[in-house]
């Protein structure tokens, strides 16, 4: 490149020596000009100011991330920079260690030391690096796993906490978008991460122990995420929880190596609400903005090539330095500063994209300028195009998927539970991830369960919640892996960690343990086996084949003949009472037994009734392959049968008015009671995807925002349509009202009102409820309203001599008043019996193991004695308290629908719902496979 700043050789082939004193005198005079001018033009400039210019521009060849010549090994030597003063080693002995080395495939027995914030040392462990560690500290704390899963902690690749914070308060609790516009690369999530969010002990007490923090989806670019460690420092700021700060954002450069920023881009739905745009907009606004860092980019490559020319012609340091200082200053822009790093590879991409014409754009976009994408996020459609993602420049992302929250929109309609197993099938990585608060990060882990049950290979399914998160955010060098050097965050479990309810025994951080008095339940040696799953490859094919939407009726059987189902290991069934008993189980042995089920009859086969269990005499034979027969199950506080497309009004029932708002129509009345019975649609995929999961029932309730939702109603799930024989089990089944402090009237306003329509309302419904014919079902979580309620029924009594039969839902708090609750003979749902602190009214609820012994739930059933010695809730308490117990407090009546488990039962994740027994509806609907 021609440098207009040096002088132009001289020409001719003849040189009068003679004239060659004078001549030299000259040029030194003239160099002499220059070099002043050159001085005068820059002289605000420094030498170091110069080298620094320098040192910025050789920068921009540097990758991000550690260099390839790295060793997590190195470290031991200076200990990790996250390491507290005082910490004393932890040894941790007799583990059975997942380290996630190998794709998830090395398990190593033995013992893990950690010492100054890493792992030290793992498998067998010479003595004289105990004894070092014991001298340098003066002990050492040892931990006896007693053969338990220790894995590395969970790393959650998407997650707002901190900006959505829990308890939910209106002044901080928009901190996850701005609106202000769709391009927003220079907003940096740090900037707003709350220090006291109640989240940070949960997340911790399910094992996560770093999280990806991302902006929200509201913009097309809504700014840098920033990764955090999750426990509390004693220096209690933001920046103190920051993984690996970039150096943009402290502007230290002494770090070893550039580390990695990242950011969060999204398109589809979310963007385009927001900012009224298409999906054209999108795109331009994306292209728009990635051209504004194109040219930026540009031009510090050129002028980085001047410093660079300037360099390779020499002379000495001084005209070094001048001339450089004359190009002037660096170009940059402090908007499109971050844009530009994603131009030169040193931003991990996360993408909130769903759909495949936003894939596709995306990746479209990624070739245009030249610019990797680490991962895709929510990806609904991911697992239906594997060869476009492939196409993204500079290699394949990964993706970051929930396990089975879908369908709330027109772009997560399609998602399968299957898209791990596809996606992992075609060589693409996969990440389970929990969007927090959308799913409570302290069950990260359920969702790498969820992924295994239906099909993702062990090794896999955690690696997708610890290595393969951790390697796409680029810290997979110091966390995610349990091995030499890297950072000591470890979860031991107190099972598998893929077996059902999987709960951490401790966790450290930074070789830090950070749940103080853990408290553990004593789980059954076979829980400590990874689950053997069913085959779900017919139903990964059809999920595929029919571009997520595979038929999802069974193939329909009369129970006139009856059905036989062979090789049943335990049998549970209702009684004409509603009650549950069990037939046979494990404690009979492991004899497998033999059941017939006619139309209003479940007879055990044996030597007496022969001729009821001939095979001839049947009309099918179903092998359950030492499975198990279970009633089917009741579900409350979901809008089945109301709602297909939550976000999509034309596929709903819609809101009910409120009456409190003033907005309820003049025609209907005052007194008017809306029923959830009248809005009812069948065969909607959410209710046959329950009824195929062994859920025969749904008692759903209108959907209402307000004060009063209206009459629910009790329908089959595996009904067709509403005229269908058993399709609507009960019309009317109990009053829903909602007494919360977030309401836009007062609680005094609220139960003002209830007290108002118990005494006075002339509606049919009401009057029902007054006769104690159906009961009332109360929304409510907060204690101090639940016991406004206690005396609100009491008085209601006293005045009337009528007993009202009142039912809270939610309930979050309502452990807090557990005996009164007892005493006043008052029935209570937990809508979310894995307790989160939301809102205010939610926040005193019970965490339950590890953080305490008992749970809400636990907490309820022991006013009631009904708990076993051990703390534990029996298999048959467990089966009523999603059946009898359930249809009693929301006055719904009871039904024999009986489930069919293959190769397991209701309580594990090994088996496979085979057939649903109707006996009002007198058939039976087999799932051996998904109909073509």
């Amino acid at each position: 490149m021609k440098d207009n700043l040096l002088p132009a050789p001289p020409t001719g082939a003849k040189k009068d020596r003679s004239r060659l004193p004078l001549l030299l005198l000259g040029i030194a005079g003239l160099f002499s000009c220059y070099y002043g001018l050159l001085l005068h033009s820059s002289q605000a400039w420094s030498a170091r100011e110069v080298d620094e210019v320098i040192a910025r521009c050789e920068s921009l060849a540097v990758h991000a991330g550690p260099p390839t010549s790295y060793r997590a090994s190195s470290r031991l030597e200076r200990g990790s920079d996250r390491y507290v003063d005082g910490t004393a080693p932890t040894l941790i002995r007799n583990a059975n260690i997942w380290t996630g080395i190998n794709n998830g495939t090395e398990i190593l027995s033995g013992d893990i030391l950690l010492d100054n914030g890493l792992i030290v040392a793992l498998g067998y462990i010479p003595r004289d690096i105990l004894v070092k560690a014991k001298s340098t500290h003066g002990f050492i704390t040892t931990i006896d796993a007693h053969g338990k899963w220790v894995t590395p902690g969970l790393v959650d690749l998407h997650s707002h906490i901190g900006l959505s914070s829990a308890p939910s308060l209106k002044a901080g609790a928009a901190d996850t978008n701005s609106k202000k516009a769709p391009i927003q690369p220079w907003l940096r999530s740090v900037d707003a991460l709350n220090t006291h969010d109640a989240s940070y002990e949960l997340a911790i007490a399910g094992g996560v122990t770093t999280a990806q923090i991302l902006p929200g989806s509201a913009n097309n670019i809504g700014g840098q995420a920033f990764l955090i460690k999750l426990r509390p420092t004693t220096e209690r700021s933001t920046i103190s929880k920051v993984l690996e700060p970039p150096q943009t954002l402290l502007h230290d450069r002494s770090a070893e190596h550039i580390h990695w920023r990242h950011m969060k881009h999204a398109c589809g739905e979310n963007p385009s609400g927001v900012y009224s745009q298409t999906r054209m907009d999108s795109a331009w606004y994306f292209r728009q903005a990635y051209e504004s860092a194109r040219k930026v980019k540009e031009a510090q490559d050129q002028f980085c090539s001047r410093v660079g020319y300037i360099q390779r012609r020499g002379w000495w340091t001084q005209s070094i330095h001048a001339r450089i200082a004359s190009l002037g200053d660096f170009p940059e822009n402090l908007q499109w500063e971050s844009l530009v790093d994603v131009l030169r590879g040193r931003v991990k991409l996360s993408v909130h994209c769903y759909e495949t014409v936003d894939l596709d754009a995306i990746v479209r976009l990624t070739n245009e300028f030249k610019f990797p994408v680490a991962s895709f996020h929510h990806a609904g459609q991911t697992y239906l195009v594997p060869e476009l993602l492939k196409k993204t420049w500079g290699g394949v992302p990964s993706i970051a998927l929930f396990a089975s929250n879908a369908r709330k929109k027109r772009e997560a309609y399609r998602n399968s539970e299957f898209a791990p197993k596809v996606l992992a099938d075609n060589g693409i990585p996969v990440i389970m991830k929990s969007d927090h608060p959308v799913l409570n990060s302290r069950y990260l882990l359920y969702e790498a369960q969820q992924a295994h049950y239906y099909g993702l290979d062990a090794n896999l399914a955690l690696a997708s919640v610890t290595s393969t998160p951790a390697k796409a955010a680029g810290v997979g060098h110091r966390v995610g892996h349990i091995a030499v050097g890297y950072d000591a965050d470890v979860a031991i479990w107190d099972s598998h960690p893929l077996s059902l309810g999987a709960t951490p025994v401790q966790v450290y951080i930074d070789g830090i343990a950070q749940i103080e008095q853990p408290y553990t339940l004593v789980k059954p040696d076979a829980l400590q086996n990874v689950p053997q799953t069913p085959d779900w490859n017919l139903e990964s094919q059809q999920a595929v084949k029919f571009s997520g939407l595979p038929p999802l009726r069974g193939r329909k059987v009369r129970l006139g003949g009856g059905v036989k189902f062979t090789r049943v290991k335990t049998a549970w069934v209702r009684d004409g009472d509603g009650h549950v008993h069990s037939m046979f189980d494990e404690s009979t042995g492991s004899a497998e037994h033999a059941v017939v089920v006619r139309e209003g009859s479940v007879v055990l086969c044996s030597a007496g009734n022969s001729n009821i269990c001939d095979d001839a005499r049947v009309g099918e034979v179903v092998d359950l392959q030492g499975g198990s027969l279970a009633p089917g199950l009741t579900t409350f506080g979901s809008p089945l049968g109301l709602v297909e497309i939550r976000l999509e009004p034309s596929t709903t029932d819609g809101a009910v008015n409120d009456p409190l708002g003033g907005s309820v129509p003049d025609i209907l009345g005052n007194d008017a009671v809306v029923r959830a019975v009248d809005g009812l649609q069948f065969e909607g995929r959410n209710a046959l995807l329950a009824y195929r999961s062994g859920v025969t029932r749904a008692v759903t309730a209108p959907v209402a925002g307000g004060f009063l939702a209206g009459l629910s109603t009790t329908i089959d799930l595996g009904a067709s349509n509403a005229v269908e024989r058993g399709a609507v089990l009960q019309e009317e089944t109990a009053l829903h009202v909602s007494v919360r402090m977030s309401s836009g009237a007062s609680v005094s306003t609220q139960i003002a009102t209830l007290r108002k329509l118990l005494h006075e309302a002339f509606s049919s419904a009401w009057t029902r409820v007054r006769s104690g014919d159906i009961p009332l079902v109360v929304n409510v979580d907060s204690a101090d309203i639940m016991a406004t309620l206690l005396d609100l029924k009491s008085q209601y009594e006293s005045s009337s001599g009528n007993a009202l039969r009142l039912t809270f839902a939610g309930a979050a708090e309502a452990h807090l008043l557990a005996e009164e609750i007892a005493k006043a003979e008052v029935s209570v749902i937990l809508t979310a019996p894995r307790p989160y602190p939301g809102d205010w009214g939610k926040r005193r609820f019970i965490p339950g193991p590890p953080l305490s012994q008992d749970s809400t739930l636990t907490s309820l059933l022991a006013r009631n004695a009904a708990l076993e010695s051990n703390g534990t809730i029996s298999k048959r308490d467990a089966i009523e308290l999603a059946t009898t117990r359930l249809d009693r407090a929301l006055g719904a009546k009871s039904v024999l629908d009986l489930v069919a488990y293959r190769g397991g039962s209701i309580f594990d994740l090994e088996s496979k719902v085979a057939g649903v027994v109707s006996m009002q509806r007198g058939t039976i609907e087999m799932f051996s496979s998904v109909q073509t």
